[in-house]
Order: structure tokens, then C-alpha cells, then sequence
């Protein structure tokens, strides 16, 4: 991660230069007084063009970049295609020209190379009005690979225009490299909420289904309860898609949670619940707080003779939404802990913990690094502070398509938010 980050930053100081390199461009045959104007207009220009290329190389994308690009370089028509060479989108006049220049793009994808086509070279019907003098063909490379190809039809013939379409194939190239490097940041994210759901341990799923068993005589409506929320349960944690979810679907399956270890554990088990309503529609991280409910339960309640409560708590914190997880159970040094979670990629300690921390981080920022408080024998106090509005997060709706049964498991309804303490039984 330490390097995609780096990596990130390596190309936005790329972009950065880029902006100002396409400022002396635009600026240096203007008069001094509209050097402002200028720079502004690129600005604009550029800020239109940038937004949809990040989500990759689309017909849409191409649409957007190709509208602005032309407006701003002021040229005749502006060109994108495809990796093979097939026209994404074109935006200007000279358009019976674009079968002329069709052998051309393809042969400059192929061969990874910069064309430079000249009008009289043509066969074209409107030679003395055509508005075309010059073309260029620069191919978007980005890792070594061809993505497509950047036409730029110039009115008028000059090496600034094929300047002009180098520094804007490379503002094209970085902004599709960014989009290469959110797919990654996706995937890594991917990865390690599959580390959170192979988290879930074989032992938890064999004393599940055990204690279910036991109560199949003995209380089988308690039986038949507890395999209904043992299979929500795993239906919500291992559902096929989404990144996010709000704060009450990761409640009700928190909630889910704690029913079934409270069977098990019976009377050595107490849970408290506060939450506030206003809250309950905050987006976090998926499956964020399940593991480190677990972690408490698994950690420090279990290993605590007598046993002890486990409490969650919701809070309303002006722009933010304040959660904490706490336990009364057998603590651990805060040092030790610190030094675990700083390693946990390497030994594996802690991985449910360390791994929330750094999704927290990644996401919302470092400043948002998880709370923890905890001492031997003094329990273990952790607290997450979510925004309550934050660009580019909101929950994904659950894909379940793949299930055979589509009523097998669904989710019920959630329980009504508990309005003060609680103990769960």
C-alpha cells in the first residue's frame, strides 16, 4: 500500500507539471493582460475534462475530454480511440476526414508511435475551404501498454500543435494511470475484507452449529432462531459485492453476532447497546465492526473467568459519528498492542484489528486511525470517528444473485434501535 501511495503521489506531481507546462503553452503568444484569462480558462477546461477519465478509457470519458480538450487548445477537431484503434469519440469539424486518418490511428496504436498527417497528403473534395491543414496521432500508453490513440486536427500547421498533442496525450496518459491506480486501491480493498471474512474462524462455526444442536431438544424454537441469524449472519458477511455499508446493516449483523455467542456463552456473556438513531444512516467500511466485536468477545471476554459485557455504543458527534466497542475483559499492554497492530501484516497478530485501522485510514485519512485504550486486566476501550458525509463513499446495495434460493437466509427486519443499555440474553 505504502508503495501505490507512493506511486500516487509520484503522478500527481506529474499532473501538476503538466497543468503548468499546458499554462506556458496557452500563455505565451498573449498579451500580458490576459495571461489571467488564460490560465484560467485552462483550468476549467482541464477540471471538466479530468473527472470522468478516472473511472477509465469509456465512450462517455472520451466524450467529456475530447468537448473541453477542443474548446481549450482551440484547434479544429479532437480525436480519442480505442486500443484497437476504433473512434471513441470526435469532437470539431473536418469529420470526412476521420476515414482518411482511420488506417493511420490504427497503424500508430500498432506501433506505439506519434503520426504526424499532412493535409495535402489527402484526398479531400473541399481542398481550398477544408479547415484541416495538419493532424496528429499520439497513442495513450500507459504501463508499457497501448490504452488508445489522441487525434489532434490542427487549422493551421505548426510544431506547436504537435507539442500541444504531446502535452495533452500525457495529461490523458496520467489521468488513465490514475485510474489504473484507483482499480488497485479497489482490489487491495477487495483483498482484505476477503483477510476479514477468512477471519472468521472454523472454531466459531463448529460451536455454532454445536450449541444449535444441543438446543434442538431441548428449546428447537430457540434452535430454529438461532440457525435463522447463523445463517443471515454468514449471508451479510460473505455476500458477493460492496465496499460500504451503513452503520445500522453493520449493527444487525453485529447483532446477529452477539445472539449467537450469547447462546453459547450463556450468563458469562452481557451485552450493552446504545444507539442513536440519527446515526443509524452513516456510512462505514463493510463488515468494520463485526471483527472487532469478535475481538473483544474472543480476546477479552473468553479469556476472562466469570466472564463480562461487551458494549456498543453510537453516538451523535456534530459532523461526525462517534463508535466505540468496549469490553470489561483481561486487557493487554497498550505498548504490546501498538507494536502488534504496527506488524500485524508480518506476524498475523491482530490481523481483524490492524486490518480495520488501515481501511479506516485508507479511506477517510490517517486522522481517522481506530482509538484504542486498553491495560492488563482493565479491558479494552476502541473507538471509530466516521464522517457523516464523505466524496466517493456510500453503501453498496448486496449482490445475492448467485443464491440458488433467494428466500434461504434473507434478512429480517432490523430490530428497533435500543434507546439505552441493554443486556442481550
Amino acid at each position: 500500500m505504502a508503495q501505490l501511495l507512493t506511486e500516487r503521489a509520484f503522478v500527481g506531481v506529474l499532473a501538476t507539471l503538466l497543468v503548468l507546462g499546458l499554462f506556458v503553452i496557452l500563455c505565451r503568444p498573449r498579451k500580458t493582460g490576459s495571461v489571467h484569462d488564460a490560465v484560467l480558462d485552462a483550468v476549467q477546461r482541464l477540471s471538466k475534462a479530468a473527472p470522468e477519465l478516472r473511472n477509465g478509457l469509456t465512450e462517455h470519458a472520451a466524450d467529456e475530454a475530447t468537448t473541453n480538450l477542443r474548446q481549450m487548445l482551440k484547434c479544429v477537431a479532437i480525436g480519442i480511440s480505442d486500443a484497437e484503434g476504433r473512434l471513441l469519440s470526435w469532437d470539431g469539424d473536418a469529420n470526412d476526414h476521420y476515414m482518411d486518418l482511420a488506417e493511420s490511428i490504427v497503424e500508430s496504436v500498432q506501433r506505439s508511435q506519434r503520426a504526424h498527417i499532412q493535409h495535402e497528403n489527402l484526398q479531400c473534395r473541399h481542398r481550398g475551404s477544408c479547415p484541416m491543414r495538419t493532424a496528429a496521432i499520439v497513442p495513450l500508453i500507459i504501463d508499457g501498454q497501448v490504452e488508445g490513440a489522441l487525434i489532434v486536427v490542427g487549422g493551421v500547421d505548426s510544431k506547436r500543435l504537435i507539442r500541444a498533442a504531446d502535452e495533452v496525450a500525457t495529461f490523458l496518459c496520467i489521468q488513465l494511470e490514475l485510474a489504473k491506480l484507483d482499480e488497485s486501491k479497489q482490489q487491495l480493498v477487495r483483498a482484505e475484507i476477503r483477510a476479514l471474512r477468512a477471519q472468521i474462524s472454523p472454531h466459531f462455526i463448529y460451536n455454532t452449529l454445536n450449541t444449535i444442536s444441543s438446543l434442538i431438544r431441548t428449546d428447537p424454537e430457540h434452535a430454529r432462531e438461532l440457525l435463522q441469524d447463523f445463517a443471515d449472519f454468514t449471508r451479510y458477511s460473505f455476500r458477493a459485492s460492496g465496499l460500504f455499508a451503513t452503520l445500522a446493516d453493520e449493527l444487525s449483523n453485529i447483532d446477529r453476532y452477539l445472539t449467537i455467542e450469547c447462546a453459547r456463552y450463556k450468563e458469562r456473556l452481557n451485552v450493552r447497546l446504545r444507539i442513536a438513531p440519527e446515526v443509524q444512516s452513516v456510512v462505514v467500511p463493510f463488515l468494520v465492526l463485526q471483527p472487532l466485536v469478535e475481538n473483544a468477545v474472543r480476546h477479552g471476554i473468553a479469556k476472562k473467568p466469570g466472564g463480562g459485557t461487551v458494549s456498543v455504543f453510537a453516538h451523535d458527534n456534530g459532523s461526525e459519528a462517534l463508535i466505540i466497542i468496549e469490553d470489561d475483559g483481561v486487557g493487554m499492554d497498550a505498548d504490546r498492542l501498538f507494536e502488534d497492530l504496527r506488524d500485524a501484516h508480518k506476524t498475523g497478530s491482530h490481523v481483524g484489528v490492524g486490518n480495520i485501522n488501515q481501511r479506516m485510514r485508507q479511506v477517510f485519512g490517517d486522522e481517522y486511525a481506530l482509538m484504542v485504550e486498553t491495560a492488563p486486566g482493565a479491558g479494552m476501550k476502541i473507538t471509530l470517528r466516521v464522517p457523516k458525509f464523505f466524496p466517493g463513499v456510500r453503501p453498496d446495495l448486496p449482490d445475492f444473485s448467485d443464491d440458488e434460493d433467494e428466500d434461504y437466509g434473507a434478512p429480517r427486519p432490523a430490530p428497533a434501535a435500543p434507546t439505552g443499555p441493554a443486556a442481550v440474553s
